[in-house]
């Protein structure tokens, strides 16, 4: 098993060069069976964890999602990086204390994005939302600067999809110490082209949760350095589960089934 301090280094070397995906598992048995297949790097889902746990998303408290980010960092000798929200905290010096904490998990990045909860006023000002992201780096570069630290901006998937408001955060979190921009919800050829120009030299992470027509290589020509799956994993396992639940509890059918996966290759997956 590398060290916390290899698995960092080597998450680093990830972001400077090419195009990698680094999906999101939601247990150590979904970590495990990822690393399986070949993945380089590896991210938790804030979302599947809290489905897991029978809340929604943004329900899971502090310390548990710790707990959790250790968890996986420690099953898995791969890099991880945490969807860290919004810090849990709403002011600077809250945000500087979750990321101190975060640390110390052994994980390889985290994420701090810019939603304030309320769906009515969902960004922070712009002030406020840049003095979040500088307290997140200095507690990373008192915690001795290894996790990488990727700036969040959420307008578009918060009902405020203005492309050059969220470059305009993108950029002033970078100056603020961001190592990687992320603007969850940016789909379109067009808008991925402008924040990677926007943004550069820094990498960009590229979500796509949803059916797309973009590959990884048409994302790495876009100049693409990241591709996560935030949720989208875990509604896919939700997906099969409740089809073939509703199919039993609806028709008396155990026909969903036919789709389960055998127990030899996940096991198979998990000892890899």
């Amino acid at each position: 098993m590398p060290t916390v301090s290899e698995k960092r280094a080597a998450f680093r070397r990830l972001h400077e060069s090419g195009c990698f995906v680094m999906p999101n598992p939601w247990d150590v048995g979904s970590a495990l069976y990822l690393r399986s297949l070949g993945f380089k790097a590896l991210a938790t889902t804030s979302a599947g964890f809290a489905w897991a746990r029978g809340v929604a998303d943004g329900g899971v408290a502090r310390d548990a999602m710790i707990a959790h980010i250790a968890e996986l960092s420690e099953a898995v000798d791969l890099p991880f990086n945490a969807d860290f929200e919004g810090g849990y905290a709403d002011e600077p010096e809250g945000v500087a204390e979750s990321v101190r904490l975060c640390c110390g998990t052994g994980v390889s990045g985290l994420s701090i994005e810019d939603f304030t909860g309320d769906r009515d006023n969902p960004l922070y000002p712009m002030d406020k939302a840049v003095a979040r992201m500088r307290a997140a780096r200095a507690a990373i570069d008192k915690a001795g600067g290894e996790v990488l630290l990727t700036g969040r901006s959420e307008g578009f998937i918060r009902n405020r999809p203005d492309l050059d408001e969220t470059i305009r955060r993108l950029q002033a979190y970078a100056a603020a110490g961001a190592d990687c921009l992320y603007a969850p919800g940016v789909t379109t050829r067009e808008q991925i082209a402008a924040v990677v120009k926007a943004v550069a030299p820094k990498p960009v992470n590229l979500l796509i949760g949803t059916p797309s027509e973009l590959t990884v290589a048409d994302a790495a020509a876009l100049g693409v350095r990241r591709i996560s799956t935030g949720g989208a994993l875990a509604r896919a396992a939700w997906g099969g589960f409740i089809r073939t639940a509703r199919q039993i509890a609806d028709a008396g059918s155990f026909n969903g089934f036919a789709d389960a996966a055998p127990g030899a290759e996940i096991v198979k997956g998990l000892l890899r």
